[in-house]
């Protein structure tokens, strides 16, 4: 990351070199959303090559350079085409964003926490499943989230693991000591920290406890001032320090787009000043937002160094998902996947694999 600086991008065969003025502003790597599930006006349940190219570039204008897909809990038929679609998908030129893999969240939640998760699909893990999307899709599967209390879910986090897996905690019940079982287990990672998961009590700290104070589990955090007040990033910022961090979007097919009623696992998801509600209980059902507002939200309002939230919106999802070889930081060597932004934070330009995005 650098600051103060003229940005200079062109071609190493013509010597054509483009300056750019930077204005005090910063220059910092591509945001990398390990959790999104859509954009304007698609999901990746659903989405062909063309809603694909429509989440990608739409997220890509909004500073994400790299992305997993993110499904939602559905019939296995359902996380088949997924999977397929994504796969042919990443064979391809990718013009926007990159699709990085595919994070599986669901079905093997708890029944007592599924947030805006479809109950009727939430089922114990099923080992012969992963088993089998290894067989046909291999290494397509970067991430599942899981609820590690239910029946089998050690044993499926052990096979997650040995096959290079990150095993996630999520829409889960379990206890303080439930998920430090798990982390032995070889549990890394927790998703929408404080959403959908047993809360923080002083005679049992939970599962929020177990993430707080566990040093081997990277946490997400949705910074829209929605799901998580603005003290409480603060205060997970603080307790995981800059390096056990990430900022996700847990964004939906109605980001980027208006109030209206939107779907999400076959569920209707009502959408109004920007937040986004199941129409039956009122659960918040992810969000509208970007990746470049979560990294304002984070410095503006939870006090985040910009050297910190640039850290947890690239250098650490880049390090959890093993590519901080080749991306998640502005260094001899990496991928361009580079960001210009003013003095104010806005967004003022992309590049991925070095090329502008419009």
């Amino acid at each position: 990351m650098q600051r103060n600086q003229s940005v200079a991008a062109g071609s190493a065969e013509n010597d054509d070199v483009e300056l750019i003025n930077g204005r005090r502003g910063w220059v910092v790597p591509g945001f990398i959303d390990v959790h999104v599930h859509g954009g304007h006006g698609y999901d990746f349940m659903v989405a062909d090559v063309v809603g694909l190219d429509a989440i990608t570039c739409f997220h890509a204008r909004h500073g994400t350079t790299g992305m997993l897909a993110t499904t939602v809990t559905a019939s296995k038929t359902d996380l088949d085409r997924v999977l397929e679609n994504v796969m042919h998908y990443i064979a391809g030129s990718m013009p926007y964003a990159q699709l990085l893999g595919v994070h599986l969240e669901g079905p093997f939640i708890s029944p007592d926490w599924p947030g805006a998760q479809n109950p009727q699909y939430i089922m114990p893990p099923q080992l012969a499943w992963l088993e089998e999307w290894s067989r046909l899709f291999p290494g397509l599967i970067r991430m599942q989230t899981l609820a590690p209390e239910v029946d089998g879910a050690l044993t499926y986090i052990e096979a997650l693991t040995n096959k290079g897996i990150v095993a996630a905690l999520g829409h889960t019940n379990a206890t303080y000591e439930q998920v430090l079982t798990a982390v032995q287990h070889g549990l890394s990672h927790a998703v929408h920290t404080f959403n959908a998961m047993r809360a923080l009590h002083h005679r049992e700290p939970g599962a929020v406890g177990a993430v707080l104070t566990s040093p081997t589990i990277m946490a997400e955090v949705i910074a829209d001032g929605h799901h998580v007040h603005p003290a409480c990033i603060s205060l997970l910022a603080q307790q995981k320090g800059p390096d056990h961090l990430v900022l996700i979007t847990d964004a939906i097919a109605a980001a980027g787009l208006g109030p209206g009623v939107y779907q999400l696992g076959g569920l209707d998801v009502v959408v109004q000043d920007g937040v986004a509600r199941l129409r039956e209980g009122g659960n918040l059902a992810g969000s509208t937002l970007t990746m470049i507002d979560a990294f304002r939200f984070a410095v503006r309002q939870a006090g985040i160094s910009v050297e910190h939230a640039s850290r947890m919106a690239s250098g650490n999802p880049a390090r959890k998902l093993g590519i901080d070889h080749f991306t998640g930081a502005i260094e001899p060597g990496r991928q361009a996947d580079v960001l210009l932004l003013d003095h104010e934070l806005e967004l003022q330009r992309v590049w991925i694999h070095g090329r502008t995005i419009q």
